[in-house]
């Protein structure tokens, strides 16, 4: 039974949209998904699901926390495969000096398109770099995210609202996370 790692959009972050970790794997346990552990507060779950359809997987998730709770966060998935291909793709693994908390990785609903691509490598947010692979947005914030000058409501118009990021470090640790409830039943 494959295991997938659920990144919510949007959840405890200033107060709003508050999910108690708890309550999220309830809401797993109640979707028959097995072996739920979340980390983290801020919408991360991993589980396994005989499901193959990750639409489907997400839409169920997606829907029983509106109805528990009264709002819908996108829910992005990842199988481990995809994770390890995220961080095997990491243009900034081989850079010195370049901090895992201070990368970020933004997956999206779907891979972008080229007219995207495009307007998000031509933005200007330098000192921060960005770059792009498949689904994934990698985002080098140098001073850190609380000044940046990347415009989210601008990639949201390019990308669509169905994305979120994590730091570099938490990418690693769902991967992690994710491996030792695969191996617990092989």
């Amino acid at each position: 039974m494959p295991v997938l790692i659920a990144m919510l959009r949007g959840v405890n972050v200033g107060g709003h949209h508050k999910i108690k970790m708890d309550v999220l794997r309830e809401l797993c346990h109640a979707a028959k998904f097995e072996c739920a552990q979340t980390y983290l507060q801020s919408g991360n779950v991993i589980f396994r699901t005989d499901c193959r359809n990750s639409a489907e997987v997400s839409e169920v998730l997606e829907r029983a926390i509106e109805k528990r709770l009264g709002f819908r966060p996108a829910v992005i998935l990842r199988s481990i495969p995809e994770v390890r291909a995220v961080i095997a793709h990491n243009p900034f693994g081989g850079r010195a000096g370049v901090e895992p908390s201070k990368l970020a990785v933004t997956f999206l609903g779907t891979a972008v398109n080229a007219d995207a691509r495009r307007a998000l490598l031509e933005m200007d947010i330098a000192p921060e770099e960005l770059r792009v692979h498949g689904s994934e947005l990698y985002i080098y914030f140098p001073n850190g995210q609380a000044r940046t000058k990347l415009s989210w409501p601008r990639v949201e118009k390019m990308v669509g609202p169905a994305f979120t990021s994590r730091n570099w470090n938490t990418v690693t640790n769902l991967l992690e996370l994710a491996v030792s409830i695969e191996s617990e039943s092989t």
